[in-house]
């Protein structure tokens, strides 16, 4: 009964961080299942298929509060969901461990970038001649980020939000939103990749379960913070976390000896403290400033 508990707990947790933050649900229950000495590609199957249910949950919340860009969702999806279902399907052949390291240094890089722009430009509106996202970058973002999503136990959310909050021209609350609902297919389609190559009785339903539970209470309440939260201070929040999630992957790759962890990761924490700190300074100002000239 404690284990349940904990599970549904991790699970709730997982999603009301991936819902608010556009990731982190994968890489979140993925690490927590192979702690307990589950194999990478059954972990992998049991988190998609949680998925399922959550990021159906949470796409209807994002839908129902506005957070949604509809016409990226249907550039997305169809990529999205080849990328994940070929990355389930090779999951064994594929040398996941290789490539993380890179993709990491690139999402790292953007993870910088996003906390400059949030905090320099002070989350400032998109303009009214908003530039759409083209299906010619659409299209390679899908399939690569599905890819990793399926390979790795989690990549959508990390490589999707923060290439998509690179554009000056989004809002940080549709971009998540519209990561989020998009997931749903891709989860889809890695879990009947997976239900291919490895059989339904390889898939571990006590965990799935577990995590369904928690993920659908957190859907809803998540989707309400991404509307309430001010742009800038989502912004900042998505880079902070970013980083974090790279920098672990990093050292885990460098094999840096762990003694140094709580250095870095203590610097990192601080650094991202102060920056949600300016943000908020920054959106007083703002709004303070905001009345003076409407007085």
């Amino acid at each position: 009964m404690k284990k349940l508990i904990v599970f549904v707990f991790v699970g709730f947790i997982a999603q009301l961080i991936d819902g608010s933050l556009g990731m982190a649900y994968g890489v979140t229950s993925s690490t927590l299942l192979l702690t307990f000495g589950i194999a990478p590609a059954v972990a992998s199957a049991s988190v998609h298929l949680a998925e399922v249910v959550t990021t159906a949950a949470s796409g209807a919340s994002h839908w129902k509060f506005g957070n949604v860009d509809r016409a990226m969702v249907g550039k997305l999806i169809i990529p999205g969901s080849v990328g994940a279902f070929i990355g389930a399907c090779f999951l064994s052949n594929l040398p996941g461990d290789v490539i993380k390291p890179y993709v990491s240094l690139f999402l790292l890089a953007l993870g910088f970038y996003i906390i400059y722009r949030f905090l320099v430009l002070n989350g400032r509106a998109p303009s009214a001649s908003r530039k759409q996202w083209s299906n010619k970058q659409l299209v390679p973002l899908g399939l690569a980020a599905g890819f990793l999503d399926a390979t790795g136990g989690g990549g959508w959310g990390p490589i999707a939000t923060p290439v998509l909050l690179a554009n000056k021209n989004m809002e940080a609350r549709k971009v998540v939103g519209t990561v989020d609902t998009s997931e749903f297919a891709v989860a889809l389609s890695a879990t009947l990749g997976f239900v291919i190559s490895l059989g339904w009785e390889q898939v571990n339903w006590y965990w799935v379960l577990t995590l369904m539970a928690g993920g659908v209470i957190a859907a809803p309440i998540a989707a309400w913070l991404v509307r309430k939260l001010p742009s800038h201070l989502l912004g900042v929040l998505v880079g902070g976390l970013i980083i974090l999630t790279n920098v672990r992957t990093l050292l885990h790759a460098w094999e840096v000896p762990a003694p140094v962890y709580p250095t870095v990761y203590g610097l990192i924490v601080i650094g991202w403290a102060t920056a949600v700190w300016m943000a908020i300074k920054n959106g007083r100002k703002g709004k303070a400033t905001g009345r003076e000239l409407a007085s």
